[in-house]
């Protein structure tokens, strides 16, 4: 089982984090642009976990490199059943350097949207505020 499987279904934030490379980019199945670096990643996943209820990984799959990983999910928000996938390519330190995650239904996937919407505002002072704590 790969280890960021792990640490998400323990519900473990410093090891999600741990697990993530410094120029991790995020690509959401709800916004437009990828957010680039770990402290908006983790922040975003952190958001992610206050919103989805009922989480579980119900497959994974790995190349044979052990570099690119599929980890399929199920999980409720707002009452709503979803199904999503987070792919993950992992760098040469074992970290993950591309997160990619794709979520239908499309009527799931927009009030997955609406969700993470009302979090924003905090996950990006989340973000900012690891930001300046690694600059102090």
């Amino acid at each position: 089982m790969h280890s960021f499987r792990m640490a998400v279904e323990s519900r473990d934030e410093a090891a999600i984090e741990a697990l993530l490379a410094d120029d991790v980019v995020f690509t959401s199945p709800v916004a437009f642009k990828p957010y680039p670096g770990k402290p908006i990643t983790a922040a975003i996943l952190r958001g992610v976990m206050r919103v989805l209820a009922d989480f579980r990984y119900i497959r994974e799959i790995t190349d044979a490199n052990g570099r690119d990983h599929a980890l399929v999910f199920e999980a409720t928000v707002a009452g709503k059943k979803i199904t999503g996938c987070d792919f993950l390519h992992v760098n040469d330190s074992g970290l993950i350097d591309d997160f990619m995650v794709m979520v239908r239904p499309l009527s799931g996937a927009t009030t997955l949207a609406e969700a993470m919407g009302a979090q924003f505002e905090r996950i990006q002072r989340e973000a900012l505020e690891s930001v300046q704590g690694l600059d102090a």
